[in-house]
């Protein structure tokens, strides 16, 4: 079967840019494109083979017909793919979020989410938010999100291109502006916004707030964490139980 590739499905977002164009040279439907969902298997969207035998096939139904060859003897089927891939071109800053833990995602009705951003691109003075800056209690949260406060509240990371952040579950966190971010997560779209800057949707009104949901899934001991330490030709930037991603350095020549 050979390499497989994929074609993108792009997301208009608030906060999207163009870098997709000018960084990887791809030709982008007009807008602002905030996402690029790269490889992905879920019943809203489900990637397309690029090219070759198997030009035009949904990735489910190659899932479905080459199991085993693609993930082994042990796969169950009708499982479906179980990572999602996708760029993240910021041109403004994303909402401030949470995604749930997984024993909360069964009471929500939910789907859990870790991931990892990987920075391939950060304009001069970029970071990330992730964690909370210092200890605090959920009620002392509620009230930095009632007084308008809460961005003295999270840790930021200034970030250059090459670093990596790993999100886990209950990680309160959001991309500043100026990065263009390749995100690896578990294949699930279930995002909590628990604070939106004051800005509005594509169509002009205030986008929706999940602060019950945030608040329950919200881990107020995650304190200043740090970049994953990367030092040598091959580095492992997540190992979890839903996926591993390591970084690789090729030598010259």
């Amino acid at each position: 079967m050979g390499f497989l590739t994929f074609d993108p499905i792009y997301q208009l977002r608030p906060w999207g840019g163009r870098k997709l164009e000018s960084y990887l040279h791809r030709t982008l439907p007009a807008g602002q494109v905030g996402e690029s969902w790269d490889i992905v298997d879920r019943s809203e969207a489900c990637s397309a083979v690029a090219k070759g035998l198997y030009r035009g096939k949904p990735l489910a139904d190659l899932l479905a017909a080459h199991r085993e060859w693609l993930m082994g003897p042990d796969w169950p089927p009708g499982q479906p793919f179980p990572i999602l891939v996708k760029w993240l071109d910021c041109a403004e800053r994303l909402s401030l979020q949470v995604h749930p833990p997984a024993d909360i995602a069964r009471k929500l009705n939910a789907e859990p989410k870790t991931e990892l951003w990987y920075v391939a691109q950060a304009d001069s003075g970029a970071a990330l938010m992730a964690g909370l800056r210092e200890p605090m209690t959920q009620l002392q949260f509620e009230q930095c999100l009632g007084s308008n406060a809460i961005e003295a509240c999270i840790h930021r990371i200034p970030v250059r291109a090459g670093d990596a952040l790993f999100v886990p579950s209950g990680r309160i966190h959001a991309i500043d502006a100026g990065n263009l971010i390749l995100e690896i997560q578990e294949n699930s779209d279930t995002t909590y916004r628990v604070y939106d800057w004051g800005r509005t949707g594509l169509d002009g009104k205030p986008r929706a707030l999940h602060i019950r949901e945030s608040l329950l899934c919200s881990d107020f001991e995650d304190v200043r964490p740090g970049l994953v330490p990367q030092a040598g030709p091959q580095d492992i930037l997540a190992d979890c139980s839903s996926f591993r991603v390591t970084r690789f350095r090729l030598a010259q020549g």
